[in-house]
């Protein structure tokens, strides 16, 4: 009978004299100290270039439009791919859209720029997608002609995802990861949803997915803080998709704080802040901003896990503002109101994320709660992960109010049975591999 050693600590400092240990996998802290202020200047200043990238704007010019701009990216992706060994390929995904009476008043070829890393495992189908969005505007969203450097909005977010691949390309991981620069997010989310559909209807195995939108900003308008030690991750609560499915085991169960993207968002917070020095990851229990949207919703729309990451004060100054000056105030979203270290760290912590999940073997399976007697221990059991190699199992436990996982139970068996009751307590089990690398986290179903 295979013994069960149990190690606990807590992620959260109880007193002055709490003591946090933390462990760094090698390969991945070199990744994320590559990142380098000077690229993504250089990512910024090109995007800026083009003056506008409206998608609705010039297509066929070498150097002006969301034509050249995306034909820029895949450029880049290809320069990077030589250095993959095969592994890094790029092309243009395009479709056709018509008009809508909205957002787009004439047929518009939308085309996302794309470099998928193919994992090493064959047996390992799991895809990673990280985003930013390559269209600028202005304050007229069909205006297509007027300069819209779109250096924050979202030439941050893009630029953050070419390092992500300029790294990433240089190592080897078992799964699938795509770094993608999505056209059309202002005309209303038309790259992303037109991604998300195609990786519901062609069936990918999206594990999680990365949209970054604004990340290169430290100040707000209005309220003028001044902060570069904070990110925000959006994830959504109840589940948008088949909610009506599972409303009923949600509210009993009382998981209305445990869907997969906050599971995801929580994943981020832990990993990011355990190779990102100085940067709070702040969990914002709102899919998105207060009656706004991003790239990840048409992901969550599809049944996929997906949170959206973003600078933790926005200035509206420089947010969809046409370029001007007015009483003082400089209008437009300009390479000059950028933090750049600020913008290295949060590239940093989506690479990661990203490198952590595609080191760690997939979720265990089947994890279930026992719920056959009444008793104030609690037991879990689960099968073994689809695919990765193995070493033990963390079971994560927290209180029910705790917006995070207070403490982690190590075990290299397949059951563990704890000294706390379920009734008070929230349970969830990842996967952890040989470089200890942990899978997301996956809460228990009911068990007899």
């Amino acid at each position: 009978m295979k013994k069960t050693a149990i190690i606990l600590f807590s992620f959260l400092i109880t007193s002055l004299h709490a003591q946090t240990v933390v462990n760094r996998n090698q390969d991945i802290d070199q990744m994320v100290k590559a990142v380098s202020q000077d690229s993504l200047k250089s990512y910024i200043a090109q995007m800026v270039s083009f003056g506008t990238r409206n998608t609705l704007s010039d297509m066929k010019s070498k150097t002006k439009g969301i034509g050249a701009a995306r034909n820029w990216v895949v450029g880049k992706f290809n320069q990077f791919a030589k250095q993959g060994d095969g592994r890094l390929s790029a092309y243009l995904d395009t479709t056709t859209f018509k008009p809508d009476g909205k957002r787009v008043d004439q047929p518009t070829l939308l085309g996302n720029a794309v470099a998928i890393l193919k994992g090493t495992d064959p047996n390992d189908k799991r895809v990673y997608v990280v985003s930013g969005h390559l269209d600028s505007r202005v304050t007229d969203v069909m205006n297509r002609t007027s300069n819209a450097p779109g250096a924050n909005d979202d030439g941050s977010g893009v630029a953050g995802v070419i390092e992500a691949a300029r790294i990433m390309s240089r190592y080897k991981f078992p799964t699938t990861i795509i770094f993608v620069a999505v056209s059309g997010e202002e005309q209303s989310l038309l790259g992303s949803g037109f991604m998300a559909d195609k990786a519901k209807k062609e069936g990918w195995n999206v594990d999680a997915m990365l949209n970054n939108d604004m990340i290169g900003s430290n100040n707000s308008s209005e309220t003028q803080i001044i902060d570069n030690t904070r990110l925000r991750v959006f994830s959504e609560g109840l589940p948008a998709y088949e909610l009506d499915k599972n409303a009923k085991s949600i509210r009993q169960f009382g998981l209305e704080n445990d869907g997969k993207s906050r599971q995801l968002a929580r994943y981020v917070k832990e990993v990011g802040e355990r190779y990102v020095d100085q940067l709070e990851i702040k969990l914002i229990y709102r899919n998105d901003r207060f009656l706004r949207g991003g790239d990840h919703t048409p992901f969550v729309e599809n049944g996929f896990t997906a949170v959206r990451i973003t600078e933790m004060n926005e200035n509206f100054d420089h947010q969809h503002q046409d370029l001007r000056t007015e009483n003082g105030i400089k209008y437009g979203d300009l390479q000059e109101f950028m933090d750049f270290e600020y913008l290295r760290k949060n590239t940093g912590v989506n690479i990661a994320v990203l490198a952590n999940l595609a080191k760690a073997p997939s979720a265990p399976i089947e994890v279930k709660i026992d719920v056959k007697n009444l008793s104030n221990a609690s037991q879990l059991y689960w099968k073994a992960p689809l695919s990765g190699n193995v070493k033990g199992y963390y079971v994560l436990m927290r209180e029910t109010s705790s917006p995070v996982w207070e403490k982690k139970f190590f075990t290299s068996a397949t059951k563990i049975t704890l000294p706390y009751s379920k009734d008070n307590y929230l349970f969830a089990v990842q996967s952890v591999g040989n470089e200890e690398n942990e899978s997301l986290a996956v809460v228990p179903g009911i068990g007899r």
